[in-house]
């Protein structure tokens, strides 16, 4: 299947002509090998795939013996995998490198050989435990992988036209009226689907939801069973988490309430299994920032957060767990809106989704202040304009699921923080529309008219940009 993160391959073996190591991280399941092996095969003469998961010791070894001998270290590889490497038009990759960090270690001397180009992929539990005994390679470029966002799930569906569509009526200002059915039936599908490959695939052959679930029920086990092996003494903290996630996104309040896994719970108590399940990408952390200003991450409130699901199809295979199955029949009422679940939990782990893989850290701002109720408001997504005008400069987002929807809290915003550049409000039929544009641009177009956009029955997403040094 096609992604995105082929292209930053591609610039990558341009660019940097074999001067740094590339290593994919990213969560179990999410489609690195795949994608790194339909890369050598694509854009070398030829390949070694090294899968540490399966190699033998007789592989291995070569790493302990021959580092100081690296033509006889090539000559060995080619041996044992039967192909013939060549000098700038091979690349060697090193499959879930986390299970042999003998190997990780050894890039800083086969980059500096320069012969070959070289590719590792893993898990980030494991990569950053394993690392006892051996120096980390300066040599290497990170680069992390998601989900399949919506617009690589359409690719997955064989619509190349949609995206491009909503995009050129987003930059026109220009509803999608005809057009709107359609992309709202993609995108709840998306939604329900989630972006894991094994489960588009599953979906883009078989249309059968219950297929899908299955294996995506298969991923939350890889998962537990994660857990269990790497999270140590922390297991039990990390699991009452994970299967405290549902439950805390279902409220309309959806800061994760410790007291609801242990009266006597604290959060200095549970930090570190907060952040081993975000260095897994299992989950998406969402922290307060006490002022909407550029420096979020300086005002951030450690102490409070929410907890989001990285793949929103998870979350609901992860929601409907009572029987182990989720059927047909619910997926066809999540697929038409007629579940009664609160929708506007689907709708803000999404947004959290593709905000975190476009690279935003998450923030929110929640200001409680019970003697002035104009300064009580909560913003769901707080996220920084890729180009900075002024001291503050951010746009705030709310993800509303419903017509019931209000924008109290974005309108004390206002009134507080006056210098507004701009303020959309958008119903179901421009929801993706708008959340590409805070996602990929990060910026508003000018100010449209409210009365444009009707909000009966849709997902309504506002936000607006903040300036504080403008006097416009």
């Amino acid at each position: 299947m096609k992604r995105k993160i082929y292209s930053q391959l591609l610039d990558w073996k341009n660019n940097r002509n074999g001067d740094v190591a590339l290593l994919i991280e990213g969560a179990r399941r999410i489609g690195k090998s795949y994608i790194v092996e339909e890369f050598a095969r694509n854009e070398y003469n030829s390949y070694i795939l090294i899968d540490f998961n399966k190699v033998g010791n007789k592989v291995k070894r070569l790493f302990d013996d021959y580092m100081d001998d690296l033509d006889t270290f090539f000559e060995m590889l080619e041996q044992y995998y039967k192909v013939k490497l060549v000098p700038r038009q091979s690349v060697i990759i090193f499959d879930e490198v986390q299970q042999f960090p003998r190997a990780r270690a050894a890039i800083k001397y086969l980059v500096a050989d320069g012969r070959y180009d070289y590719i590792e992929t893993g898990s980030l539990i494991s990569i950053r435990k394993n690392v006892k005994n051996i120096v980390i390679p300066s040599e290497e470029r990170t680069l992390t992988m998601y989900p399949m966002d919506f617009e690589e799930f359409l690719w997955a569906m064989g619509n190349e036209t949609l995206m491009p569509f909503l995009q050129k009526r987003y930059a026109e200002a220009k509803p999608i009226k005809e057009m709107h059915r359609e992309a709202m039936d993609y995108f709840r599908r998306y939604m329900i689907v989630g972006g894991m490959p094994q489960a588009v695939e599953k979906y883009v052959q078989t249309r059968d939801f219950a297929q899908v679930d299955l294996i995506k029920r298969d991923i939350l086990t890889t998962y537990r069973n994660d857990i269990r092996k790497h999270a140590g003494r922390l297991a039990m903290k990390v699991t009452s988490i994970f299967d405290e996630i549902p439950a805390q996104l279902q409220r309309n309040e959806r800061k994760f309430r410790l007291a609801d896994l242990d009266k006597d719970a604290r959060m200095r108590d549970y930090e570190t299994a907060f952040m081993w399940l975000s260095d897994a990408k299992i989950i998406n952390c969402c922290y307060n920032t006490t002022a909407p200003n550029i420096g979020l991450k300086l005002n951030m409130d450690r102490m409070t957060l929410k907890c989001y699901m990285a793949d929103t199809g998870l979350l609901i295979s992860h929601t409907f767990d009572e029987k182990q199955i989720a059927s047909n029949e619910l997926y066809r009422k999540l697929l038409m809106d007629k579940l009664e679940v609160n929708a506007g939990m689907l709708i803000e782990n999404i947004v959290a989704q593709m905000l975190a893989a476009a690279g935003h850290s998450l923030y929110f701002y929640s200001n409680s202040d019970k003697a002035d109720a104009d300064n009580r408001m909560e913003i769901d997504f707080l996220i920084r304009k890729e180009i900075v005008t002024s001291r503050h400069n951010i746009i705030p987002i709310e993800a509303k699921s419903s017509s019931g929807y209000t924008t109290q809290s974005l309108n004390k915003c206002m009134n507080k923080f006056k210098d507004i550049a701009a303020k959309l409000i958008e119903n179901d039929e421009f929801a993706e529309e708008a959340v590409r544009a805070a996602i990929e641009r990060a910026a508003l177009k000018e100010l449209l008219e409210d009365e444009r956009f009707n909000a009966e029955n849709g997902i309504c997403m506002a936000a607006l940009n903040v300036d504080e040094d403008t006097d416009e």
